[in-house]
């Protein structure tokens, strides 16, 4: 499909690295729901996968592919992904750990920026996110709230909340329903409310709750509204909106956030993830429709579609110059390491 580039820096916020399918090490606490043993899982897979079928078909999306390539062959692809939409920067918000990642990043700065992604629970988490950020070169930190049987408000989590604050990085949790249609549906962080005292708590640290709540839209707005430092970012098919008892579009979400909490805290994902799909083309075209009919300005479209994330990974002022040299460091071999 043809793409126009848009006349101001386009980055995509919310990006998932396919990672090969692994079972945690003996000992270390699985960041997922409790085991109900692999024959029921794999129930629950096919669950999964007849829902993701048609939603697919609506889209028109091709079937993910089921080998996966190696490191080097998954760079190479984004950066033409990269290239043939002219994004300016494509964040990936998991990657199989932070290691497998940084490596990505590193092959790339200019183009990719990684988040670090490992159990919050762990009593090296602060550590480890210090390392990620200040050794490996990641951005941020993301975290799925509905794996998590501790409240986010726990005592257990304050050495990391106290490190990402003093990092000064943004923080992208997933709250609502996980894994779609035959995914995780409750649990004790499933509200976005369930942040909110942590918000609080560290006002430096800048929230980002993905596809406008996940069917949480009410207790998102009351976030927003009692904390200032939460966004909210518009990623994915958000094909809960065909389970929410309201009738409610993208272009209506698009409407009461910009009302509400402005253009300065909305910010463009597309959850891309698997090929031969790529880049999800399709989630930018219908955004940058709703909002186009909803007559938003220019310099607002400019904040939501790459301005704001920019500001969150601190490279709003990036010059020309900086970038160019970004590249060159950029420039290796190409080759990458296993999964960590």
């Amino acid at each position: 499909m043809d793409f126009k580039p848009l006349p101001f820096p386009l980055v995509d916020f919310h990006i998932h690295l396919v990672q090969p399918r692994k079972k945690p090490a003996k000992g270390v606490p699985a960041y997922r729901r409790p085991e109900y043993g692999e024959a029921k899982e794999q129930i629950h897979r096919r669950w999964s996968e007849d829902y993701d079928r048609p939603w697919r078909r609506a889209f028109n999306f091709p079937d993910p592919e089921t080998d996966i390539p190696p490191l080097d062959e998954a760079i190479r692809r984004w950066q033409a992904e990269a290239a043939r939409y002219n994004i300016a920067k494509l964040v990936f918000v998991t990657g199989g750990g932070n290691d497998r990642l940084s490596q990505v990043v590193q092959q790339d700065p200019a183009t990719f920026a990684g988040f670090a992604h490992h159990y919050p629970g762990d009593p090296k988490a602060a550590a480890d996110l210090e390392r990620a950020v200040r050794q490996q070169g990641l951005k941020g930190l993301k975290i799925f709230a509905p794996l998590l049987d501790e409240p986010l408000a726990s005592p257990l989590f304050r050495p990391l909340w106290e490190k990402a604050e003093e990092l000064q990085i943004p923080v992208l949790v997933h709250f609502g329903i996980l894994g779609g249609g035959g995914g995780i549906a409750s649990g004790t962080n499933i509200s976005p409310l369930s942040i909110e005292p942590v918000a609080k708590a560290y006002p430096g640290i800048p929230f980002v709750v993905p596809h406008f709540g996940c069917g949480y839209v009410r207790e998102l707005l009351q976030l927003c509204w009692s904390s200032a430092n939460v966004h909210v970012d518009t990623s994915g098919n958000n094909e809960w909106l065909r389970w929410y008892p309201e009738s409610l579009t993208v272009e209506d979400l698009f409407r009461k956030f910009y009302e509400t909490v402005g253009p300065g805290r909305i910010i463009f994902g597309s959850d891309s993830s698997y090929f031969p799909r790529g880049f999800a083309l399709r989630y930018l075209l219908d955004q940058l429709r709703d909002c186009y009919h909803l007559a938003m300005k220019d310099e607002d479209l400019a904040l939501i579609f790459g301005g704001n994330a920019l500001r969150l990974l601190k490279e709003e002022g990036r010059s020309e110059e900086e970038k160019g040299e970004g590249e060159k460091q950029g420039q290796g071999d190409g080759k990458g390491g296993e999964d960590a």
